[in-house]
C-alpha cells in the first residue's frame, strides 16, 4: 500500500525484553522453566514515529482531483489539520493510513499507524472485546488458566498478561466502564461506538495516531475524556476536527487549502489570530492593488489621448504643408515609435497591476455561505406539527403524558450518549414503532440521520435531489442546488466522492428541496463532520427554513445560533422539558 522513498531509511525493528513464566512441568530442580523472549511491537513499548509524503497526488475514479503533488511531513507532537470541507482532509488521512492508494507520489511512515475514521461503524454482532481486538488474547488466557499448556496460547498472549486489566482501565478512562467486555457492540450508541474504536487504538498504542472528527456524536463528558486522551498522547498525532476546544490542545495547525498546506505554530486560537491578521493584510493589499489598477487605467487613457492629439496635429501639419515632406515623415515615424513605446509601457504596467490584484484576491479566503429561501416550509404559528402521547421507545426512553410541538418552534434535544435521542428521532420519523403509546406527525416530515444514508452513492448530487422532487425540472433542481453551493460540474459529482461536509450539504439540500416541502425537520447531530465554515453555512441555510425544527446535538454554540425556543432533555430514560440555563449545564 505504501510507496517507499529511496532517501528515507526503513525503520529499525522495535524490540522489548519480556520475561514471563510458562505453565510447564517443573524441571529437575523443581523449578518451573523461565523463558526470556523478544517480541516486536509489544504493548507499553514505544519508538518515535514519523509520517511523510512527497509529490502526493490522488484523483477519484471519476476523474475528480483531490491532491496534486503535496509535500508534507508530521513529526512528534499534536497537529491540527484544518481546511474547508472538500479540501481533502479525510482523503489525506486515508492516504497516510494506507487505506487509499495514491495516484502519484508516495507515503512513508515509521512505526505503527492507528486511524479513527470520520464515520465509525461496528459490526453489531461483535462483542466489546472483539471490537477492541483482544478477544484472542482473552481466550488464550482462559485456556491457560484452565490448564491448557499448548504453545499456541502462550504465543497468542505474548507478554500481554494484563490485557483485560488494561482494557477495562481504558474503557473506564473513556467513560465506558459500564459496557464490560462481553456486551454486544449492537447495544452501544453512536457516541459509544466512537469511544470504543478509540479505546481499541489506545490499547494498540500506535506510534502515529490519525483522528478524523473524533468528537462526532460525543456528549460533553465524553468530549472531555477524549480531550484528556489527546492531551496525554506521547507520539505523533494528527487530528481533523471542528471542535475548537480539541484544536486548542494541539501544538501546531496545518491549513490545507487549494492542495497546499500552510503551517501555523500554536493552537487553534493562535491560528485564528494569525489568520485574521493575514486576512486584514491581504484585504489591504487588495484595496491597494485595485487603486493601482485604476491609476494605470487612467494613465493609459491619458497616454492614448496624447497620442491622438499628436496624430491630429501631424495630419494638420501635413495638410498645410508647412514643413518639407522628408522632415514631416521623420517627425511622423519618431512620433509613432515614441507613441508605441509609451503605449506598451502603460499596457505592461496595467497588466502587472492586474496580476498583483489577482494574487492579492487569491490570498483572501472566500468561504461561500448558503443563501436559500424556503417559503413552502412555513408553518402557521401555533399549528400542531407533532404529538407524543406517552410513547416508550425500543430502548426504554419514554414520555410521561402528552408532549406537543407546534409551528414554527425550534426545539433542541439534549442528553448523554446512549440515552436514546437517536432512537426517539427514528421513532418520530416512523422508522421504529413505539413499544407503547404513539407518535403522531401532523405535517410533512423529513429526517436527516447521523449517517447521512439518505443519499445513493452511485448517483450524482443532482440525481439524488431529483429523487426527492421527481416533478421538478432539471433546470429547477440545478438552480436550487446552486444555492447550496453545488454549481455547474459540482452538481454532477457522484455522492460517493463527496467529503463529509459536502455530503451533509447535499443531503440537507435533498431534504429541504423535497416535495412536498418538509414542515417538520428532524436533525441528528448535524454538525458532525462539518468544519467551522460549514457550520456557518448550515446556520444560514436553516435561517431560511420556516417550519418546525427538532435538533439533537451536543454542540451548544450551534444550538444557540439557531434561536432555539424550547429545550428537551432525555435523562434516566425520561424525556422532559428544561430551561436554557439547565441545558447549558446539562451533559
Amino acid at each position: 500500500m505504501f510507496r517507499p522513498f529511496p532517501d528515507i531509511p526503513a525503520p529499525a525493528p522495535r524490540f522489548r525484553l519480556a520475561v514471563f513464566r510458562h505453565a510447564l512441568e517443573p524441571d529437575r530442580t523443581g523449578n518451573r522453566e523461565v523463558i526470556v523472549s523478544i517480541h516486536p511491537r509489544t504493548p507499553g513499548f514505544s519508538a518515535p514515529g514519523s509520517l511523510a509524503c512527497a509529490a502526493l497526488s490522488f484523483t477519484w475514479p471519476d476523474g475528480t482531483p483531490v491532491l496534486d503533488g503535496l509535500d508534507l511531513s508530521f513529526g512528534p507532537g499534536r497537529t491540527g489539520l484544518v481546511g474547508v470541507n472538500g479540501s481533502g482532509k479525510s482523503t489525506l488521512l486515508k492516504l497516510l493510513a494506507g487505506e487509499l492508494t495514491p495516484t502519484g507520489g508516495g507515503v512513508r511512515a515509521t512505526g505503527d499507524i492507528g486511524h479513527l475514521p470520520q464515520n465509525v461503524t461496528l459490526d453489531t454482532a461483535l462483542r466489546v472485546d472483539e471490537a477492541l481486538g483482544i478477544a484472542g488474547r482473552r481466550a488464550a488466557l482462559r485456556a491457560i488458566e484452565s490448564g491448557d499448556t499448548s504453545e499456541v496460547h502462550f504465543d497468542t498472549v505474548g507478554d500481554d498478561w494484563d490485557v483485560e486489566e488494561r482494557a477495562l482501565a481504558t474503557l473506564g478512562r473513556l467513560g465506558l466502564a459500564h459496557l464490560g467486555l462481553d456486551r454486544r457492540a449492537g447495544e452501544v450508541s453512536g457516541g459509544e461506538a466512537v469511544l470504543l474504536r478509540l479505546a481499541a487504538l489506545l490499547l494498540r498504542r500506535p506510534d502515529v495516531l490519525l483522528l478524523d472528527e473524533p468528537t462526532n456524536n460525543l456528549d460533553l463528558h465524553a468530549r472531555r475524556r477524549l480531550h484528556a486522551a489527546v492531551a496525554a498522547w506521547p507520539g505523533v498525532l494528527v487530528v481533523v476536527s471542528h471542535d475548537r476546544a480539541l484544536l486548542d490542545l494541539v501544538d501546531r495547525i496545518a491549513d490545507l487549502r487549494d492542495g497546499h498546506v500552510v503551517w501555523y505554530g500554536g493552537n487553534f486560537t493562535a491560528y485564528q489570530e494569525a489568520l485574521e491578521t493575514e486576512q486584514e493584510a491581504a484585504e489591504r493589499t487588495v484595496r491597494a492593488a485595485e487603486a493601482d489598477v485604476r491609476r494605470q487605467k487612467r494613465e493609459l487613457a491619458e497616454a492614448r489621448m496624447k497620442l491622438a492629439r499628436r496624430k491630429r496635429y501631424g495630419e494638420k501639419m501635413a495638410e498645410s504643408k508647412r514643413e518639407p515632406k522628408i522632415v514631416m515623415g521623420n517627425r511622423k515615424r519618431s512620433a509613432q515609435e515614441s507613441a508605441g513605446r509609451h503605449r506598451i509601457l502603460h499596457e505592461d504596467r496595467l497588466a502587472e497591476a492586474r496580476e498583483r490584484l489577482d494574487e492579492a484576491v487569491d490570498a483572501v479566503h472566500d468561504d461561500d455561505e448558503i443563501r436559500v429561501e424556503l417559503p413552502y416550509t412555513a408553518v402557521p404559528a401555533g399549528r400542531r406539527v407533532l404529538t407524543l402521547d406517552a410513547p416508550r421507545t425500543a430502548y426504554g426512553a419514554r414520555v410521561d403524558g402528552v408532549l406537543e410541538l407546534r409551528g414554527p418552534e425550534r426545539v433542541a434535544l439534549v442528553g448523554r450518549n446512549g440515552t436514546g435521542k437517536t432512537t426517539l428521532l427514528r421513532t418520530i420519523a416512523g422508522e421504529l414503532p413505539p413499544v407503547e403509546g404513539e407518535s403522531v406527525v401532523h405535517v410533512p416530515l423529513r429526517f436527516l440521520p447521523q449517517r447521512l444514508d439518505v443519499l445513493d452513492d452511485a448517483l450524482t448530487v443532482a440525481e439524488n435531489v431529483a429523487r426527492f422532487a421527481p416533478d421538478a425540472s432539471v433546470n429547477r433542481v440545478r438552480a436550487r442546488l446552486a444555492r447550496f453551493l453545488f454549481r455547474g460540474a459540482r452538481a454532477d459529482r457522484p455522492a460517493g466522492t463527496l467529503s463529509g461536509g459536502e455530503r451533509f450539504r447535499a443531503a440537507l439540500a435533498a431534504l429541504m428541496l423535497a416535495e412536498p416541502a418538509p414542515q417538520l425537520l428532524l436533525l441528528d447531530e448535524p454538525t458532525n463532520s462539518l468544519d467551522l465554515a460549514s457550520v456557518r453555512q448550515l446556520t444560514s441555510a436553516l435561517a431560511g427554513y420556516e417550519g418546525a425544527l427538532l435538533v439533537a446535538s451536543h454542540d451548544l454554540p450551534f444550538l444557540e445560533s439557531l434561536g432555539i425556543t424550547r429545550w428537551l432533555l432525555i435523562e434516566d430514560g425520561v424525556l422532559r422539558e428544561i430551561t436554557r440555563e439547565e441545558a447549558v449545564g446539562a451533559p
